[in-house]
């Protein structure tokens, strides 16, 4: 390992600028168009080569959750699916134990499985001397999960497909308070939803810096989970709040890192279920 290899590994938090449906695929996937930014709220991946092919993950407290390639994987261990799909691609002998300190709730709409699933792949790369491209580590990572390319791309992006046609964007970094309902987000259950309506007009990727875009999944999410809903009403009394991705996560976009937390103090210290956190916005990964 090279002096410039990270200790440790971060998997940053994303959000969702606005979200369209804007059709219904052949083969019932979305076509969709969306905005990814990242946030300095991430989780932490640490890394420990062996030379008997094993893939593994603990947590931090060194529970194991998944073992060897033949095992079943728990369905939402992207950190060994990720692994093993580079394994398999790159024709890897060695193995690894990746360590996990998850702080990006699931089933929130904030891309923390995927992030996971990319900073692996990304790590992996590297401390296994696969020598691929961050093309290649995409197309591994969209096997995985519609929104890993971005990760692995790395880019604050305008986003079209099912999430992997990606064009680098600029937006002005702020500060954000993001809202937690104390809720977890069934994806597939709002996508496969009959509410789910379409945007017939398509968004130039100009105008996505615009105000007044929305989150098309917000009406489903909202009517499935109360909790989404309200949380969305109470943050927009502050300004213009958001869902991103599926929810359960809400934020609304601060002039400064004092305003973000006075009104996370004031969530936390309300009669709302839920948590949140503040954090800066972000036009790059971290391990670009």
């Amino acid at each position: 390992m090279s002096e410039q290899t990270p200790l440790t590994w971060l998997a940053p938090a994303k959000l969702n600028l606005f979200l369209h449906v804007v059709s219904k695929r052949p083969d019932g996937y979305h076509g969709l168009q969306t905005a990814f930014v990242f946030l300095d709220y991430h989780d932490e991946l640490r890394f420990e080569l062996n030379d008997n092919d094993v893939v593994k993950r603990i947590d931090k407290q060194q529970v194991c959750l998944s073992v060897t390639e033949n095992s079943s994987l728990p369905d939402q261990d992207l950190c060994v699916q990720a692994a093993q799909a580079l394994q398999a691609y790159a024709s890897v002998e060695q193995g690894v134990t990746i360590e996990l300190r998850k702080r990006i709730p699931m089933g929130t709409g904030l891309g923390g499985g995927s992030s996971d699933a990319a900073t692996c792949l990304i790590a992996l790369n590297e401390l296994w001397g696969c020598g691929l491209s961050r093309q290649q580590l995409a197309q591994i990572g969209l096997k995985l999960g519609a929104d890993v390319p971005v990760f692995v791309h790395g880019f604050a992006a305008w986003a079209e497909g099912l999430g992997e046609q990606l064009s680098p964007i600029n937006p002005q970094i702020t500060w954000v308070c993001v809202l937690i309902p104390q809720i977890h987000v069934s994806t597939a259950e709002i996508f496969s939803n009959s509410a789910l309506t379409l945007t017939p007009a398509i968004t130039k990727i100009r105008g996505c810096f615009s105000p007044g875009l929305r989150n098309d999944l917000e009406p489903v999410t909202c009517a499935l989970y109360p909790q989404v809903g309200k949380a969305l009403v109470w943050l927009n009394h502050y300004g213009e709040a958001r869902m991103s991705g599926s929810g359960a996560s809400v934020f609304l976009g601060c002039d400064s890192q004092q305003q973000a937390k006075a009104i996370l103090d004031d969530w936390l210290q309300s009669d709302q279920q839920g948590t949140g956190f503040v954090a800066r916005s972000l036009n790059a990964h971290p391990h670009l």
